[in-house]
């Protein structure tokens, strides 16, 4: 029996703190990813705001920021497209509200602290504006009043499962769809998939304003062969090396 999705949502989370094992000390990946999306991130606050008339405050959030300065980083470059957006059209400055979401046992601690010091730097006329929150949650389920955001962004998030999918007893000591795998194993993982894609769309559906926009990079494959070692090289290693702590442990 899998465990259920509850219980992930109380157990899962990235290396808090600055370490040198942390999140925030080991994302330079996905931080180098935003830099490349970044221009589509602003075409699309530009868009959202002209469609929907530049309101007096805007909601954006974060989800699965995780901890670290690459949530800072998103954030920021909405703000600052949101503020010179305003500023270009002769506009006063809105007011934006910045929700942070991860799962309860995040460290959003070390993330608002980078916040702060960040905003600290700012002028005072958007330091005033700009407000910073966290919400805790899944986003596999409900997270904000009914239409109330205006921008989404989620990086390196959504390939996250909500739950252990059912039938993977044939894939024994993996923890991903290895190669080479029974058929069963690739089926149970993709409706899983499917299942939980859908209902994060469910759930922003009902959160987003007419005419809001959502920007999601999530991890995918380039090819279409499904048994492509290609596909699982990063996993395999992770795999192997979990695998050889887990034996020396119970060597010890």
């Amino acid at each position: 029996m899998s465990p259920s999705r509850d219980s992930l949502v109380d157990a899962l989370k990235m290396k808090g703190g600055t370490g040198d094992h942390s999140y925030a000390t080991n994302s330079h990946y996905q931080r180098s990813v935003f830099y490349e999306i970044q221009p589509l991130v602003i075409e699309n606050v530009r868009e959202m705001l002209l469609k929907n008339g530049f309101p007096g405050c805007i909601k954006v959030a974060d989800l699965g920021c995780s901890t670290g300065q690459n949530t800072v980083l998103a954030m920021s470059a909405i703000a600052y497209t949101i503020m010179e957006s305003y500023q270009q059209m002769s506009k006063n400055p809105p007011e934006i509200d910045c929700y942070l979401n991860d799962l309860p046992e995040n460290d959003f601690n070390t993330t608002f602290k980078l916040f702060h010091s960040f905003q600290e730097k700012l002028k005072p006329e958007v330091k005033g504006k700009w407000f910073v929150s966290g919400v805790p949650g899944s986003f596999y389920s409900r997270l904000f009043p009914r239409k109330s955001l205006h921008f989404v962004h989620s990086a390196f998030s959504i390939h996250w499962l909500s739950r252990i999918p059912d039938g993977l007893e044939s894939n024994t000591k993996s923890i991903h769809i290895k190669y080479p795998y029974p058929s069963n194993v690739y089926k149970s993982y993709l409706n899983q998939f499917k299942i939980d894609f859908s209902l994060f769309l469910k759930m922003r559906s009902e959160e987003v304003v007419h005419n809001g926009h959502m920007v999601l990079t999530f991890v995918g494959r380039k090819v279409s062969d499904t048994l492509s070692k290609d596909c699982f090289q990063v996993w395999s290693l992770l795999s192997d090396c979990l695998l050889d702590l887990a034996s020396e442990v119970h060597t010890q």
